[in-house]
């Protein structure tokens, strides 16, 4: 049976983010997903509590991964333990992914702020791109869509959840229910994957540039 997981959620442990993991569960819930990926900014501060979650809530896959700040743009880790060396080159973390068996994937690349950039989306050694990113214009997943159907590698889907209400907005799809984070990872290496959910909406747009430019003040403008 096909399975559906968010696989770009930020929690209070990034500072742009006001989502707290306890409220993850009934999110899952009601979005009806199988799971979700815990990717704060630079940090695996909250997989600890990810972990006590996933003890209290075996009905959901709990997925602990990263959004990494590389010097080209940001990039998702998933099945991380640990964090790598900070404001790494794409190469860089690529082989840092390899070497600790985690799953590497672009984030939201054709995205004007944060993306990687088409020549990274084209060319970088990554197990697959983010074809469909809940703060992305829809024009942008698109292009990175077939981006990744020429390359031939995996595409994911992923709300970039900051906030309770925007979770699931966009998902992964897989084929088969994974019974544990291996397998999950090992379906995106494969690229048996597919993307559903909704793209940012030009209003959308304009709300978020103004909640981040608000945010961003608010933390000295601090880069996250």
């Amino acid at each position: 049976m096909a399975a559906r997981f968010d696989l770009h959620v930020h929690t209070d442990a990034s500072l742009d983010s006001r989502l707290r993991l306890r409220d993850l569960p009934r999110r899952v819930e009601s979005r009806g997903l199988r799971g979700v990926a815990v990717t704060d900014h630079n940090t695996v501060a909250n997989l600890p509590k990810l972990a006590a979650l996933r003890d209290r809530h075996p009905e959901y896959l709990w997925i602990p991964g990263l959004e990494v700040s590389a010097r080209e743009g940001h990039a998702l880790l998933y099945g991380v333990e640990s964090a790598p060396p900070p404001r790494p080159t794409l190469p860089a973390l690529a082989d840092w992914a390899r070497d600790h068996n985690c799953v590497l994937v672009l984030a939201h690349p054709l995205r004007w702020i944060h993306g990687a950039g088409a020549a990274a989306a084209r060319e970088m050694r990554v197990d697959g791109l983010e074809a469909l990113n809940g703060r992305t214009a829809a024009t942008a997943n698109a292009r990175c869509e077939l981006l990744a159907a020429r390359r031939g590698v995996a595409v994911t889907g992923g709300s970039d959840a900051h906030e309770p209400a925007t979770v699931g907005r966009a998902y992964t799809i897989f084929p088969d229910d994974p019974e544990t984070v291996e397998d999950l990872l090992e379906m995106i290496r494969h690229r048996r994957t597919d993307t559903g959910g909704r793209s940012l909406s030009a209003a959308g747009r304009i709300a978020l540039a103004a909640r981040n430019g608000l945010l961003r003040a608010a933390r000295g403008f601090r880069p996250v």
